[in-house]
């Protein structure tokens, strides 16, 4: 864990002695809200609600959306699956800011609504990745949101299903490995008809200070920008992304994530305890201003993890990021009704299930066998019906 204050530490280089600043924004401050007993147990209610309702929506309905009408058409799957996952995602913001009054604040440019995008982000901690829902969810694509995500996530029961039927791309982090993955998975979201948001973190993992000093050490030996917020990306992955889907996607976003006063992680969540703010700002960047070429790229990329460097410092120092307010706050109204609408489905499956007939339970177990069968050997079953080529080169309008 970091301490927090602003000051130096010293590393060697080459044998030489290397100042790096850790910045006051890794600052471990008490939490914001005491962890009481009562917040334990809504915790554990919370473990329990979230693994149960994603179980009782994937087995019952994932076959039907991910088998069924995948043989007719993959888009009308991807459409049906996703609008399901949609649903049970966006109970998280629900938790984060209605339950835990967690405040979202929003600033530099607004991402404009339903477009094919690839968000970029820096990441500070274990659940950086789920604060992007929040945007998300604002912008009408909480339900087409994927990520390139390290391969041992796809080991956590019940989740891993939900990674696979949504497309999340699993990589080990070893190049020569993942790039034939990575261009494989991507050439199937080609199709412009299809919602998409792929969010990748280039750091390739959270930052720590042990981290940061040893992104350091790399960049003095390499004639590198020395970073203090974040680490040096890795650059081949989001060369490989941009390569890939450019002819397909309407924009780039730069996410730059910030928090007061504590980083949180999953638990803190969980618990409500913590983050009190989370502060999210973004950067919109049309395609055609990004170079094509690899070298282009990987200099492009260092210089905007430059700036994020500059901005959270700035953040740092100031407390927020530039032009705050340009999204407004999830409706109350419709985050209740969805989660009404979840757990009322779960509620009548879960007693469907137990105490109904034995063949609900059959087909608990062929289902769970089904898609532990389609994650182990990431199988996604090709259309069979009409042709699948048809309409997936068409232009948006």
């Amino acid at each position: 864990m970091m301490n927090g204050s602003n000051g130096s530490q010293g590393y060697h280089v080459n044998g030489k002695q290397v100042q790096s600043v850790i910045p006051s924004i890794q600052n471990n401050g008490p939490r914001h809200r005491p962890l009481t007993l009562m917040r334990r147990c809504r915790g554990m209610l919370c473990l329990v609600i979230m693994p149960l309702t994603a179980f009782m929506m994937m087995v019952y309905l994932s076959p039907v959306t991910t088998f069924l009408i995948r043989l007719f058409s993959v888009h009308y799957s991807r459409k049906s699956t996703c609008f399901l996952f949609g649903m049970w995602l966006a109970m998280w913001p629900f938790l984060f800011e209605k339950i835990n009054k967690t405040k979202f604040v929003f600033s530099g440019e607004t991402v404009p609504p339903k477009e094919r995008v690839l968000l970029f982000a820096n990441h500070r901690t274990e659940v950086d990745w789920m604060y992007l829902w929040d945007l998300a969810l604002r912008k009408g694509r909480l339900q087409c949101i994927k990520y390139i995500l390290k391969k041992s996530l796809m080991k956590l029961p019940i989740f891993n299903w939900a990674f696979h039927i949504i497309e999340f791309i699993p990589v080990e982090r070893k190049w020569e490995v993942d790039e034939p993955l990575i261009r494989s998975r991507l050439s199937e979201l080609k199709n412009p008809k299809d919602p998409l948001w792929l969010a990748v973190f280039p750091e390739g993992t959270d930052y720590t200070e042990k981290k940061c000093i040893k992104s350091q050490e790399y960049a003095k030996e390499h004639g590198l920008p020395i970073l203090n917020n974040v680490l040096l990306p890795k650059t081949k992955g989001f060369h490989c992304c941009l390569q890939e889907l450019r002819d397909s996607m309407d924009s780039v976003c730069d996410i730059t994530i910030a928090y007061k006063h504590r980083p949180p992680t999953f638990m803190d969540n969980v618990y409500g305890i913590d983050p009190s703010e989370v502060h999210i700002h973004v950067k919109v960047i049309q395609v055609s201003d990004i170079p094509t070429s690899e070298d282009e790229v990987a200099d492009w990329l260092i210089e905007r993890f430059k700036l994020k460097d500059k901005l959270l410092s700035d953040f740092s120092a100031l407390g927020h990021f530039p032009n705050e307010g340009t999204e407004d706050d999830l409706s109350t109204l419709k985050c209740i009704a969805n989660f009404v609408a979840v757990i009322s489905t779960t509620t009548v499956l879960t007693y469907l299930t137990l105490f109904s007939s034995v063949w609900f339970k059959i087909f608990v177990a062929f289902s769970s066998a089904f898609l532990t069968f389609a994650t182990l050997y990431s199988i996604h079953l090709p259309q069979l019906i009409c042709s699948p080529e048809a309409g997936t080169h068409d232009k948006k309008s």
